[in-house]
């Protein structure tokens, strides 16, 4: 118990000085220049290229294939029991 009291006790004073050295350093210290950049008047132009690809139709595929009818049959049997038995 002793040997906590003493290393408090010598702690303490130098915790002192770190906090009022801070409080000083805040106190004493300039705020910053207020040159924060304002929007633009006008926006910039387009910055990014753009590609060569056509636009996408409506009627354009995501590439998907035909399934294999097996598959379109367990898809089929998957959405009944969905639809009879919920998630």
């Amino acid at each position: 118990m002793q040997r906590k009291i003493k290393t408090l006790a010598l702690l303490l004073p130098g915790v002192v000085l770190l906090l009022s050295m801070q409080a000083v350093n805040a106190q004493s210290s300039s705020p910053p220049p207020a040159t924060a950049p304002r929007p633009a008047e006008t926006m910039p132009g387009q910055t990014s290229v753009p590609n060569d690809r056509p636009s996408a139709t409506r009627t354009q595929t995501t590439g998907q294939t035909n399934s294999d009818p097996t598959v379109k049959e367990m898809n089929e049997d998957a959405k009944r029991k969905i639809d009879r038995e919920g998630k």
